[in-house]
């Protein structure tokens, strides 16, 4: 097992790894490009908006932790808002990471829920026990990522156009 406290990986961190490498090298020293742009100020809004009735909202464990809100029954569930589907596989794995972390912690939580408000749909995420080796061997490359001397390539995808840090790699 990883040692979380040691580890300071934030679910962010998780997303841009599986996202882009350079983002998450870029973001993880502290070049963070977010507060500049339209896309990512239009998706903390939709946060800020939607759910507002939520008890338990904006839950922050640590200081490498901020979850959209938590719903408590019988079990913990993790709820994350988004803006758009486009980047879904990073989404999930953000809901992972969360999930491992509070599994880790003690806390009885399995499944997750990615809510996309704008086009009111959402998506049920389950935690399966294979996602641990996953997740700690994501969280191994990301450290190695982070100290590498100088940021990965640029990787070229369709969605970088409208990346935060779309100029810090084509300009």
């Amino acid at each position: 097992m990883i040692d979380l406290f040691e580890s300071k990986i934030t679910g962010t961190q998780v997303a841009y790894y599986i996202v882009c490498k350079r983002k998450l090298w870029l973001f993880s020293h502290h070049i963070e490009m977010e507060s500049f742009s339209d896309s990512v100020l239009i998706g903390k809004l939709i946060s800020e908006e939607s759910f507002k009735r939520e008890k338990f909202k904006e839950i922050s464990i640590g200081d490498t932790l901020k979850i959209d809100f938590l719903k408590v029954d019988n079990e913990i569930i993790v709820h994350e808002v988004k803006k758009s589907k486009k980047l879904e596989e990073s989404h999930i794995w953000q809901v992972k990471y969360y999930i491992y972390r509070l599994k880790n912690l003690g806390l009885n939580c399995f499944r997750g829920v990615i809510h996309y408000p704008k086009i009111f749909k959402k998506l049920n995420v389950e935690y399966e026990e294979t996602d641990t080796i996953k997740i700690e061997q994501a969280l191994l490359k990301i450290k190695e990522i982070i100290n590498q001397e100088k940021p990965p390539e640029v990787i070229n995808k369709p969605y970088c156009r409208k990346c935060a840090y779309f100029e810090l790699c084509y300009i």
